[in-house]
Order: structure tokens, then sequence, then C-alpha cells
């Protein structure tokens, strides 16, 4: 599919850019080579024509990717996380762009559920409303259970969303190929990984289980943090294009006024926005990675209710360990604790000056506590801490970008809230919890029990290893003589670990 044909899409999507004045922009927020530049001038300035005109009171990247259409906009809303590929300027105007598309017809999404669940609408709903969101891949309705009387979103993907999304997806790999094939020095941007990253996060939302299935599992994990809430699945009347799930009331966390005049403090209500994130992607490791204000609304009790799971984060749990000491780092300004981290962990080669590392760590952390809390941007710091990475050689980590990404996204949330909120005072509480619990005494013995228990449940196979291991000591000079041996190993020493390891953890578990 990758092939010549696309090259009219291509075409199509320079001369947009050229004709919104969006190409210029886009191509300073990558600081793209002189090559590129010239080659993507030449795709769209003659044929300008052609390119869509799009809404003229936008911005011009968000009116050309409007314009462009629904793999457009959903690619936008990507690359928003991906600050180290646009930079965060343009990021945040990315992180802005909305879903400027019309609703297909109610009596297309009615077809949609009978087909799906297999039943005529009203068999299962007393009310079914018209479309209230309509996003890129999908619209929600408001409907109310036929059985239970309960009221519940109803999201459903476009109709031939799924087709489109491959004719487009088909493109953009066979612009980064081009891409990096003509112009070698872009390589450093990774377009072709950048492309491979849309795919996987769009064919994610594209199936609407998988969405209910990180609701079921973010709620699994949250039941127990108090004023947090997420609207469940329905799996029964839920599948891959249809997702029910319950209604979530409240008032959108974009309507300060509202939320004040419900006398819901929103100077509490920003410190909670800011410390649930921290809780779940530290804790868990598994965090809501689009929490911007349209996916947050609070109840009139005062509760964050969170919803739209499409774009989920996940961190393992020595990456969380690294991440939290790197802010407490910042937190308690120890930048050379900072620095030791980040070389320990391998994140930056080890012939780089770990004293000059942690100086220039100490140009992004000092601007936090030298200045009111109003005036601080994390969307500059993150930039200048990306600049240093680069400088120093740190191989980028997707999963700790899409983390950082999402705290600039969630302060932006809490600072609309409390225009003075501190989010390193904020974040302090949360970070020196996790701290005691995983990285002091508490930690290790936790540690130690754990690998005895995985130890223990291969104890059995001991006696075969060092049978084994015995039986290649005595026969090794047929082994050699046969093939190639691999390089030696005490292999009784090895024995001899296992056994004693083993011993020891039949002593703790029991």
């Amino acid at each position: 599919m990758r092939g010549p044909h696309n090259i009219w899409r291509l075409i199509r999507t320079g001369a947009t850019f050229e004709r919104t004045g969006a190409m210029g922009v886009a191509l300073d927020a990558v600081d793209a080579p002189p090559r590129l530049r010239m080659a993507a001038r030449m795709l769209g300035w003659p044929f300008a024509w052609l390119g869509y005109k799009g809404d003229p009171n936008l911005p011009p990247v968000t009116r050309a990717i409007t314009a462009l259409g629904p793999a457009y906009i959903k690619f936008g809303q990507i690359l928003s996380t991906r600050a180290d590929v646009v930079g965060t300027e343009l990021a945040d105007q990315l992180r802005m762009l909305q879903d400027r598309l019309p609703p297909f017809p109610t009596e297309t999404a009615r077809q949609i559920v009978q087909a799906e669940l297999h039943q005529p609408v009203e068999a299962i709903f007393t009310e079914f409303s018209e479309p209230v969101a309509a996003a890129s891949i999908a619209q929600v309705h408001r409907a109310r259970l036929r059985d239970s009387g309960k009221e519940v979103a109803v999201k459903i993907l476009r109709p031939g969303i799924e087709a489109a999304f491959r004719r487009d997806i088909d493109a953009f790999h066979f612009g980064a190929n081009l891409v990096e094939r003509l112009l070698p020095q872009t390589r450093r941007l990774r377009p072709r990984d950048v492309v491979s990253h849309f795919e996987s996060v769009v064919s994610g939302e594209l199936d609407l289980r998988l969405e209910a299935a990180s609701a079921s599992e973010f709620s699994e994990n949250t039941k127990d943090d108090a004023g947090f809430g997420i609207p469940l699945p329905d799996w029964r009347l839920s599948s891959r294009r249809v997702l029910t799930s319950d209604w979530a009331e409240g008032i959108p966390l974009g309507d300060r006024d509202a939320i004040v005049a419900a006398g819901i403090d929103t100077v509490d209500l920003g410190r909670r926005v800011i410390q649930l994130f921290l809780r779940h992607a530290l804790r868990d490791g598994f965090f809501h990675a689009d929490m911007h204000h349209g996916n947050l609304k609070v109840a009139l009790n005062g509760d964050l209710i969170a919803y739209d799971f499409g774009i989920m984060g996940e961190i393992d749990e020595y990456t969380r360990r690294v991440y939290a000491e790197i802010l407490m780092g910042f937190i308690q300004r120890d930048y050379r604790r900072v620095a030791r981290v980040h070389f320990e962990a391998g994140y930056v080669p080890r012939d780089r000056d770990e004293a000059a590392f942690a100086r220039a760590l100490r140009a992004v952390g000092e601007p936090i506590f030298g200045a009111d809390a109003s005036q601080i941007s994390m969307a500059s710091l993150l930039s200048y801490l990306f600049e240093v990475t680069e400088r120093f050689g740190m191989q980028t980590r997707t999963e700790l970008i899409l983390l950082q990404r999402t705290m600039v996204v969630v302060e932006g949330v809490a600072r609309s809230l409390d225009p003075q909120l501190n989010m390193w005072e904020s974040a302090k509480p949360v970070v020196g919890d996790y701290i005691r619990d995983n990285l002091g005494p508490r930690a290790m013995a936790q540690d130690a029990r754990r690998i005895a228990q995985t130890l223990s449940r291969y104890a059995p196979l001991l006696p075969q290893v060092v049978d084994q291991a015995l039986w290649n000591r005595i026969h090794r000079d047929e082994i050699e003589a046969a093939k190639p041996a691999p390089r030696r190993t005490p292999t009784a020493w090895i024995a001899a670990a296992f056994l004693a390891i083993g011993l020891g953890a039949g002593l703790l578990i029991g």
C-alpha cells in the first residue's frame, strides 16, 4: 500500500499547509534543515490552490490539520505529547486542537448500535439523544437503560473511520520513509518512529473494547482514592464499535465560574488534580495521559471525575522509582542527586561529565524556586530540559516524555483553577510518600521477599540445574570438540548460589 499512489495525498497535505500559512510554522517548530524546507516548499507552493482553505479564525497549524480531517486531527493530538519532536511551543498549540467535525446522523448511530449489539435501540434504551459530543474518531449520545432506568453515555465510532485512518496512516508511513531516505539528517527527528507510535495509539482507539478495558483497570487501581470517580463500562452493551458506560454528571473543569458558584474550593481542587495524577503514575504506573479540561468534570459533592480513556500512559516499577528520585531531587534542590540518578539509570552516557550535567540541571530547577508560582512556566522548563538532555547525549525515553508532557497538561488544568498553585509544593507529599514506601528499608524488605518468592517457584528445578551443570563440567571436552564452546562460567559456584538462594527463599517464606 505504501507506494507512489500516496504522493497525491502528500501533495494535498503540503498544499493545505502552504495555503493556510502553516508550512513555515511547522518547519520552524521541528528546526527543519534547509533541504527539508526546500522539499516541503516545492511540494506545497506550486499546488497551494489544491489545498483546503480551513477556518481562517484558527491558528495556521490548527487550521490546516482541522481542514485535512480526522486522521490529521488525531495525529496532531498525539504529536502534542511529543514535545521532543515538535518543540514545546507547537506541542502546546496542538494540545488545544479541537475536534471541529460535524456529527454523523443519529439514525446512522442507531443502525450501528443495532448491528453491534444485535438488538434495536428501542429494546435497550428508553431514551437516546442527539449527539452531545463529536470527535475525530467517535461521537457520544446520552441514553437511559430500559432495564434499570440508569443514565449512560453511548460512544460510537464514526462510520468508515477504520478505512479512512488506514489510508491516511499509509500516506504518513510513505512520507516518513521518503523523508528519511532523501534527507538522512532528519533521522534525529525519528519520523518513522513517530508515525509508528501514532499508528499503535490509533489502533487501540479504534477498538472501543480496549478503552473499556483501560477504564476497568483504572477503576480497580483507584477505587480507594477519595474524591475521585470514573464512569464504569457496561460490558453487556459494549463492542468493538460501541462503548456504553456510566454517565459522568458534573461541571466541566474548564468552567471555573460555575465551579465557584457551586461552592467548590478551587484551590483544593487544583491541588487534588496534581496529586491524583502523580499518585496514579507513581503508585500504579498506569495513568490518564489525556487529562485536559474536556476529559474532566467535578461533581456537586466536589469529587473529580475523569473519562475518555483512549490514551493511557504506562511505566514500569523501575522507571517509576527513577522518576520519583528525579522529582524529589528537584523538589529538594539536590541537583547532584538528580544527575547521579540519570547516570545510574543509564539515561546519560557514562563518558559525560556528571558535575557539568548537575549544573545544567540547576539552570532548569532554580527558576522554580526563585519566582512566584504564577511566573513559572512548566512548558519553558520542559523545553530547556529537553535541550540539556540532548546536549548530554541522553537517549529519548518515550514513556518519560509522555509522563512529563501530561504533567504540563495537568499543571495547566490545575492553574486554571488556582492561578497561584505551586506544582512542586503540591507534588511533594505524594512523591515523599512514594519514596518512603518504595525506596526505604520497607521497600528493600519487600523486594527481597518478592525475589525469594520468585526463586522458590524455581526450587523444584534446582536439582536439574545442578545435575546439568555437573554433567556439562564432566563432559566439557566432548562438548568443546563437538561445537564451539561458550564463554566458560563457574557452574559450581552458580549451582551453589542457586542452592543457597533457594534455601534462603524457603526460610523467608516459611
